[in-house]
């Protein structure tokens, strides 16, 4: 990650400088084609340098010849007053040496023209080299402030790894922190497991008790079928006899006034929702302790303060999904003019899988009777209950299927089983959870609800 993050830097940095500097990016592209421009350069100079020593040479040679032909030209005055009879002769190698002197000073002038040429290309060859030698002191300063630049880059870079891993570091203890809630949490299911586990220990101590009374568990079973039968018909009047009890009693601590799943991304619409729902409490809560004979009134008797709701609503407002319930806080009878409440909101995630296993026993339809049979599944869904409380689900456990028929299934069963329930469907927060009985042995499914 380092060496990617400083190579990421150093090459923004270079596309930067090639961008803002033309000479930069010309030293930099170029220099391969300027050196050997050099190269070039120095190679024609090198020969400019012979040339120039050959013409040198050859104007020696040429000056040499001039003097001797100056000088036979000497002798042979000299000799012409004493020679007449030679003068044609010598007229003649007169006329040579005069026409070799003039090709002499004419290949002279145009040496002496070639050397003006070659010292004139030296002189520029001489310029352009010191241009280059100037370009590459500017490439060379260049070169150094890129490298003071990469690390300097390299520097920040370093320094924003360093805060990167401590911010890393920060949220590993977050991390554990939660993995130590969850712990706790599953140390509660644990504690759950062993206090059933101890439940249907106790159950099994029963039973060896009734095995040793087969005579007294049979007066027991024909006593039990006819309390059943006495439970179903008193069934019907239980909330009468409820009402009877409580008499007037119409919300109970705890029971709740009005729910909704919400999700906000607006102070405005969080606060909408929040008067929504205290509305619709206060509806429910009007229709609760009104008398059956009176006609319900439209008034406010949900005591309602600013201060809840304003904290109410920002415990919705991150964007998330909540649930928000309403419930009593307290024990109130019809005819109350003004009752107090308290909200909940809690996130409305996924608390149950569908096909999570909440809790399991074990039954031995041979040796058990039907009210045993029923008190152990009635504990098994108190288990799931206690399971999706603790999970903060508040709506009751509803069981799919028929649940007296898995008992009679249970009953006619001749075998020991094994008792599962199982979350029906993905269960959220705002349940509510839907549970599954499932009869099983040797790891198979023999029937359910």
């Amino acid at each position: 990650m380092t060496i990617f993050t400083g190579g990421l830097i150093s090459a923004s940095t270079l596309g930067i400088l090639f961008a803002a500097d033309e000479g930069l990016r010309k030293g930099v592209f170029e220099l391969e084609d300027i050196q050997k421009d050099l190269r070039n350069k120095r190679e024609q100079l090198k020969t400019a340098e012979t040339q120039k020593s050959q013409v040198e040479k050859e104007l020696s040679q040429a000056r040499v010849e001039q003097t001797k032909a100056q000088q036979d030209l000497q002798i042979i005055n000299k000799s012409l007053q004493a020679a007449n009879a030679k003068q044609r002769e010598t007229q003649a190698k007169l006329n040579q040496t005069i026409s070799r002197q003039a090709q002499t000073q004419a290949q002279l002038q145009r040496t002496q023209g070639r050397l003006n040429q070659v010292a004139t290309q030296y002189q520029q060859a001489r310029s352009e080299l010191q241009n280059v030698y100037n370009q590459r002191k500017a490439l060379q300063v260049a070169v150094g402030q890129l490298k003071a630049e990469q690390q300097r880059l390299y520097a920040e870079a370093k320094k924003a790894i360093d805060e990167a891993k401590a911010a890393i570091t920060k949220r590993d203890r977050e991390l554990a922190n939660r993995q130590e809630i969850i712990e706790k949490r599953d140390l509660k299911i644990a504690q759950l497991d062993k206090l059933i586990q101890n439940r249907n220990l106790e159950i099994t101590a029963r039973e060896q008790v009734i095995a040793t009374r087969e005579s007294r568990l049979k007066e027991l079973e024909r006593q039990q079928d006819y309390l059943e039968q006495e439970v179903a018909r008193l069934e019907k009047y239980y909330q009468s006899y409820q009402d009877l009890r409580l008499g007037k009693l119409a919300l109970v601590r705890g029971q709740v006034l009005a729910g909704a799943v919400i999700q906000v991304k607006q102070a405005t619409a969080a606060r909408q929702a929040v008067l929504q729902l205290l509305g619709d409490a206060n509806q429910n809560a009007i229709f609760q302790l009104t008398e059956p004979s009176a006609k319900p009134e439209n008034t406010q008797i949900l005591r309602v303060t600013p201060e809840r709701v304003e904290q109410l609503i920002r415990q919705i407002s991150d964007g998330r999904e909540y649930v928000v319930r309403i419930f009593s806080a307290g024990n109130y009878v019809r005819g109350e003019k003004q009752i107090e409440f308290f909200g909940d909101a809690a996130r409305n995630i996924l608390v149950f899988a569908g096909g999570e296993v909440l809790a399991s026993t074990s039954a031995d339809p041979r040796s058990m009777s039907s009210y045993e049979l029923r008190q152990r599944l009635d504990l098994l869904i108190s288990a799931s209950q206690f399971r999706a409380r603790n999970a903060g689900i508040v709506e009751s456990v509803q069981v799919d299927g028929t649940f007296l028929r898995f008992i009679n299934q249970l009953r006619q069963y001749d075998q020991p089983l094994e008792i599962k329930a199982i979350a029906s469907e993905d269960t959220y927060t705002a349940g509510p959870l839907r549970v599954k009985l499932l009869a099983i042995q040797n790891g198979k499914v023999i029937f359910s609800t």
